[in-house]
């Protein structure tokens, strides 16, 4: 059995935004007990990532690191038509990624403790971003 939805979520900005409620709320929606849901975002910009979801500190930590790796305006880039966070953001998306694939154990995704799911919006302002989640199993 396959069950697929696209979500859509208006973002503020560059940052993390956790979206494992409504990743949740789709694998309850599909019926399916037992199999993978694949969350694919549709944007070069922006990314999904798997974090911790206690402490935002982390996530903090995380785009600091990002800051200092990939900064906005960086020489090197030649592609600025957008402004300076446009190479960056792209960047930063292939570093990180723009699938995830999680385990689906008795109708709900089978996180961790104390992990997440989040879109990472890269840009510096806000952005619709869309995200298909496809869910498969028993």
């Amino acid at each position: 059995m396959t069950y697929q939805e696209r979500l859509h979520f208006d973002t503020r900005g560059r940052g993390t935004y956790e979206i494992s409620r409504e990743i949740g709320r789709v694998i309850r929606d599909s019926g399916i007990d037992t199999g993978t849901c694949h969350v694919f975002c549709h944007h070069t910009s922006a990314s999904l990532t798997l974090c911790e979801n206690a402490d935002p500190t982390v996530r903090r930590d995380l785009e600091a690191f990002m800051k200092r790796l990939v900064p906005d305006g960086d020489p090197l880039f030649k592609h600025t038509l957008e402004g300076p966070d446009d190479m960056a953001a792209h960047v930063r998306s292939i570093l990180t990624k723009m699938d995830l694939t999680l385990p689906v154990c008795d109708g709900r995704p089978a996180l961790g403790t104390w992990q997440g799911v989040y879109l990472w919006e890269h840009r510096t302002h806000p952005h619709s971003r869309s995200i298909t989640v496809t869910v498969q199993g028993d």
